[in-house]
């Protein structure tokens, strides 16, 4: 399956919108001084990068979607494998919902690491898709029912957890390493308002829907029905978060 990262406006409606509650909570987590030089890799639609920029930082972002950047000021298309920036220009480097979805995620956070000075803060959060992300794992859990082939985010990202976290930064070198939840709430005000964002086609589990036939559609939206509220829906969603210090 392709994953689909074109369209901001589909994106913020789907999950973008609780990103950025998340941002909000990852930022002071850190602790790092106003005034520092931050790169937010994998930007998209600049939750995390208007999050640091409120906190008084300094801030480059970097994405390979056009369509998530357009718009966004300080903000190169790129690679997250290969970031187009000298070595020892930052002193954070964040990336937000992101990193997961990078083919090689050692590399990325080698290139992550390349581009802080010594003494830097590395970091990132993704979303704990096998257990505390309850929006999208009650869409999963439906759908490998409709479809028992249907690519389920916990088993498809087993980075996504605290000891993966924590292996990856130490065996990129960085120290002092953290690893700590961040939970949110997620509310919707009736079953319509929960379904219409995985309607939009942006991010894994819309991606997936918009490629399945209609009756693989319904019983998915038909499972769901029966399994959230027809109204105040009140869910939770958790991030984990992670950071290192580069030596």
């Amino acid at each position: 399956m392709r994953d689909v990262w074109a369209a901001g406006d589909e994106y913020e409606a789907y999950v973008g919108r609780w990103s950025r509650r998340v941002a909000e909570r990852f930022v002071p987590w850190l602790g790092v001084p106003a005034g520092s030089r931050w790169l937010d890799v994998g930007c998209g639609t600049g939750a995390l990068t208007a999050a640091a920029a409120a906190a008084g930082a300094t801030v480059t972002g970097v994405d390979p979607s056009r369509g998530f950047v357009a718009g966004l000021r300080d903000v190169v298309v790129g690679d997250a494998r290969a970031l187009p920036f000298a070595g020892g220009r930052f002193d954070v480097v964040v990336s937000g919902l992101a990193l997961n979805f990078v083919p090689d995620p050692a590399l990325a956070l080698a290139e992550q690491t390349r581009v802080t000075v010594p003494g830097a803060t590395v970091a990132a959060y993704v979303w704990d898709y096998a257990d505390g992300m309850a929006m999208m794992r009650l869409f999963w859990d439906a759908a490998r029912e409709a479809d028992p082939d249907a690519p389920d985010e916990g088993p498809r990202f087993p980075l996504c957890a605290p000891e993966p976290l924590a292996a990856l930064w130490r065996a990129a070198g960085l120290t002092d390493v953290v690893v700590d939840g961040i939970e949110i709430p997620t509310t919707f005000t009736d079953f319509d308002d929960y379904w219409r964002p995985f309607l939009g086609g942006q991010g894994a589990a819309p991606a997936y829907l918009a490629a399945q036939p209609r009756e693989v559609r319904d019983r998915i939206r038909d499972l769901l029905r029966a399994r959230v509220p027809e109204r105040d829906i009140q869910l939770t969603a958790r991030a984990w978060a992670v950071c290192g210090t580069r030596p």
